[in-house]
């Protein structure tokens, strides 16, 4: 399902879509599985939506490894965009999503990114339910160590 015009982002980096249905990054919580030599300071969370090219986030080796982002309110998300670092990229990916606030995740589609440095964008076909969270689950790295490098995240959707 490509984004259309009553789309809108909803966590990430800024994405010219109407500028009136924007949620700033931090009107969202997010979590990540460990960052590298746990420093937050280099290679946080905040990273992934600070809008520096030169930053990212950075897990520590071993897999899985995972981001969740839980929305301010049901969502149906319809894409993502992320930037890895070539090489240390996720493979055997998947979503999953929160229908209820502090339920179980729920698997809601698998997808595999390619090994590159530039923005890659995943549809969300399979997801058309409202969300109280997201969790991106890179099950193995293209990384031997199972690190994770990511520059930009941006989740898309329709706010309900």
């Amino acid at each position: 399902m490509m984004a259309n015009s009553n789309s809108a982002q909803i966590f990430g980096t800024k994405i010219s879509i109407d500028s009136s249905r924007i949620r700033r990054p931090g009107a969202v919580r997010s979590g990540v599985s460990s960052v590298l030599n746990k420093d937050v300071k280099q290679f946080g969370k905040k990273h992934l939506v600070d809008e520096l090219e030169e930053t990212c986030w950075n897990s520590d080796q071993g897999s899985p490894q995972w981001i969740s982002v839980e929305l301010e309110s049901p969502t149906e998300v319809c894409e993502i965009d992320m930037q890895f670092q070539g090489g240390f990229v996720g493979r055997d990916c998947s979503l999953e999503g929160r229908l209820e606030p502090g339920t179980d995740w729920v698997k809601l589609q698998d997808f595999y990114p390619q090994d590159k440095n530039g923005v890659q964008t995943f549809q969300l076909e399979a997801v058309r339910q409202k969300l109280h969270a997201l969790k991106i689950v890179f099950n193995t790295s293209t990384d031997f160590f199972g690190r994770i490098t990511i520059y930009k995240l941006c989740l898309r959707g329709l706010h309900s």
